[in-house]
Order: structure tokens, then sequence, then C-alpha cells
């Protein structure tokens, strides 16, 4: 079998703007004529399909209700399809890659997300190249007939990232997003030079099972020296809430007060699951490293490991969609579901 077709989605983004030579304004452009406009599109011996959103999306008015969108409009093509490039704004690009890695269980086609910084028809575009070599890797087989990379992935600027691994590093450069926990799962030179014993490999004779649940009752806060006593408690009272990713210091500690430690306490008492995500951009979380982290540790606080901030959100809501029980949501969360934590 050879990979052959594979549907380009459009939610919107930079990549997708054109200069409007009369107002010289950017507006979306109609990418269901964008194979016959880019001849370099007709050299890649795929099929490429055009799903475009009615409306294009500001990457910042990204939410569950699109990403449900997406994951109908893979599942309502995915038997037709041997791969899907989705086309999004880079600033909720790792929030979405991260979201549909939960909501695509048992994914067995690559989902490849990119963009660009600028419009795909300005002269210096980095978005050629990353439209092009996601279609590629979209389509890419192994000699088996499986698709090469059967996972939410995000490419851009020469490197393909598991998707709930990335993170947007740089609102102006090219190397737009990185990975600092997890290697590439490809690096595309010359030739794409893929990483077969990171990509995860699905169960075949299952198939993919969507989710469309998702529960936004989660909160992100940041620690910082004097952060006060009445905003965490007005915090940890907000009616709705269920979990919480807590942005701590380190390799995961925080104020060794005995205020904060009795207040993180009560919450996951009360059933609130609290996350623990390090502020740093490279290294995982160990509660048991210093005494502030096992404070946390003992006030009920649970590891995220060497998550992003992203993944975690998306994590959480996709559990918290799916279960009322405290217990299960923490369970899963100390657990890698689609390759996006490392447990030792």
């Amino acid at each position: 079998m050879t990979t052959s077709r594979v549907l380009l989605i459009y939610t919107g983004g930079t990549i997708g703007m054109g200069r409007n030579p009369a107002t010289d304004a950017l507006e979306p452009l109609d990418f269901n004529h964008l194979v016959q406009q880019m001849p370099e599109l007709q050299a890649i011996p795929v099929g490429i399909d055009v799903h475009q959103f009615p409306q294009p999306i500001d990457s910042s008015d990204m939410n569950p209700q699109l990403w449900r969108r997406i994951v109908e409009i893979i599942v309502g093509h995915y038997d037709r399809y041997d791969g899907f490039v989705i086309l999004h704004g880079t600033d909720t690009m790792a929030f979405t890659a991260s979201a549909l890695s939960f909501m695509l269980e048992n994914l067995t086609k690559p989902v490849i997300l990119t963009g660009s910084q600028l419009p795909i028809h300005q002269l210096r575009t980095d978005g050629k190249e990353n439209l092009i070599t996601s279609i590629e890797i979209a389509a890419a087989h192994t000699a088996a007939g499986r698709p090469r990379v059967p996972e939410v992935c995000i490419y851009f600027s020469g490197k393909l990232l598991r998707g709930n691994r990335s993170t947007k590093i740089n609102s102006e450069g090219f190397n737009a997003f990185d990975s600092f926990n997890f290697p590439p799962l490809a690096e595309a030179g010359v030739n794409i030079s893929y990483r077969d014993d990171l990509i995860l490999h699905p169960d075949y004779d299952r198939p993919m099972t969507p989710h469309f649940v998702m529960d936004t009752g989660v909160v992100v806060f940041t620690l910082f020296p004097g952060i006060p006593e009445r905003t965490v408690r007005h915090l940890l009272e907000t009616p709705g809430l269920r979990a919480i990713v807590m942005r701590t210091y380190g390799s995961g500690n925080a104020p060794q007060q005995p205020w904060l430690m009795q207040a993180l306490s009560a919450a996951t008492a009360r059933g609130i699951t609290i996350i623990n995500i390090t502020q740093c951009a490279a290294g995982p979380v160990e509660m048991a490293r210093y005494s502030g982290g096992f404070l946390l540790k003992n006030a009920g606080v649970i590891s995220g490991y060497d998550g992003t901030v992203e993944c975690a959100i998306a994590k959480l809501m996709h559990l918290l969609g799916h279960t009322t029980d405290p217990a299960v949501i923490r369970d899963r969360m100390n657990r890698p579901l689609c390759g996006e934590i490392t447990v030792t």
C-alpha cells in the first residue's frame, strides 16, 4: 500500500493570509484554489484535497468547541485519507495539538499541524516549506505500508515535534516551536530523517476512538515571590473549579509557608486536582528533591513530570470531561496516555 491522499484542513492563521491589491490589507485566501496556485504542490505525488473553515479562526480565539469541529472533520474523512494536515495560527497551536492527541485515541494516521510566521504568498515566507514538508510527512509510509508517523505532531522550521510535547518559543523567528524535554520525531534537511524509535505505535487491530467532551474547569496560576495569601485562597475557592495547573519554581518547588500548604491540602481534600509544572523551559518536576516539593506532595499536589503547561491543561480538560472521580483523574495524570510525559 502506498499512502496517496492527504486532507488539508485550513482553520486560519497567518499562513492563509493574502494581500488585497486594492486595499493593501491582509485577507484570508481561498485555500480551495491553493493547489492550482502553488506549482510546488502539484509536483508532490500525493492527492491533496482541502477542507476550509467557513470563517478563518484567529488562533487566539481557538477553543474546545473548535477542537471538536476539527475532530469531527477528521472522523468524517478518516477512512478516505491517509493523513491530515491542519493549517493553524501559531499562538495556540501547541494547545490544539495537545488537545487533539487526547481527543483522537489510538490514532493510526498522521495529523500534522503547521503554519507560518509570514503569509504564504510573501516572498520570504516560511509557509511553503512548512506546508510542503508537512504534506510529505502526512503521506509518508513504511515499507510495510503503514503510516510513518501515526501521531498528532507540529511541523515547523525543519523539525517534526510531538504535538503534546511542543510549546511556542518565538513570536518573530521562523523557529517558532520547540520540544525541550523530548527530541524531534524527524528533522528535514536534504532528506527527512525519522526517529522511528521515538514514534508511537498504535494498535492497528483497534479502531481510532474520537472523544468530543472537554471540561474547562481548569485554571493556571504561577507562583512568584510574595504571592499574597488572599489571592491564592480566592483562586482556590473559584466556583466550578475542578483542577489547577500550578507553575512552580525549579524542579517543582514552592514557598514553604504553612498557609499555602494548608490551602492546597484543603483544596485537594475537596477533590480539586492540582498538577505541579515547573516554570523552567526544560527539565522535569522532581518533588522529592527539595523540601518545598516534598511539602507539596504531602499537600496532595501531584507531579506534572516533564510535561508542558499546554499539555497539562488539555489533558485535564479531557479527563474532567470523562469522569467526576478525582482518584481516576489523578491516576491518569500520573501516567502517559499518548507519549505526553516521561515517568521513570
